[in-house]
């Protein structure tokens, strides 16, 4: 009966349709068994922690301390304090890579494939990346505010404005509809650190510029980087596709 011949038999067709229900069973099976294995949130968080590369945030924070430590040692206490701009666009620098590694090493199919969406996946990672630079940044503003005797209002102009600015600048290119290079954000980045220098080096300028208007821009521009962060997580499946249709052609 198991000769080619009696393919068509009813044997024959009873045999294969066996064989059919039991691999449906089985399929049924395997995914009822793997729906019960689904990450939790939680979970999933605690996987995108290990995925993350930790040692930009011990850079951030190396940064940050090498700052601490100069600011005091400096001659120029005035351009000292204006150069902690330069530093706050070097701590955004420094995110630059671990957000564009899913483009450089081609793994935003794996990921778009994943049970969480890519979307939830680009969440996920920002909001990891918001903790632990909060959490830096809280630290090194008490601490420069407390030992340095450095007002909070020196810190936001000098420090924070110019790095809300930089992370405006490297998330606004990060969700451009055309594809850029880390190498792009990162000269992007460079030339507005240099503008940044430059403006304050003008103490008329600067000293022209009241603290209402600087807190109003830094205000700006936390609003501008949010709307960025939320639009690099939205079209995240947009410049996924984007970047596939430029590879291909």
């Amino acid at each position: 009966t198991g000769l080619p011949g009696n393919a068509g038999t009813p044997a024959a067709l009873s045999r294969e349709e066996g064989i059919r229900r039991t691999v449906e069973a089985s399929k049924a099976s395997f995914l009822r068994e793997e729906a019960g294995k689904t990450l939790s949130y939680h979970a999933f968080l605690y996987t995108q922690l290990r995925v993350l590369r930790k040692r930009w945030w011990v850079l951030q924070a190396l940064l940050l301390a090498g700052l601490w430590i100069f600011l005091p040692l400096a001659d120029d206490e005035l351009y000292a304090y204006r150069s902690m701009g330069v530093a706050g666009s070097l701590f955004i620098i420094l995110i630059i890579p671990e957000l564009w590694k899913n483009r450089r090493n081609q793994c935003m199919e794996i990921e778009s494939a994943a049970y969480y969406s890519l979307r939830q996946v680009y969440a996920a990672r920002m909001l990891l990346f918001g903790i632990a630079d909060v959490s830096i940044l809280t630290v090194f503003c008490g601490a420069a505010s407390v030992s340095m005797k450095v007002a909070l209002t020196e810190l936001l102009i000098q420090f924070l404005l110019p790095m809300a600015v930089t992370a405006c600048i490297c998330f606004g290119i990060f969700c451009s509809r055309r594809f850029f290079s880390e190498a792009a954000a990162v000269g992007a980045c460079i030339v507005w650190s240099g503008l940044w220098w430059f403006l304050l080096l003008n103490e008329k300028l600067y000293t022209a510029v009241a603290m209402p208007v600087w807190a109003v821009l830094f205000g700006m521009a936390l609003l501008f980087l949010a709307f960025t962060v939320y639009r690099s997580i939205r079209q995240s499946d947009k410049i996924w596709e984007k970047g596939l249709e430029e590879k291909w052609n």
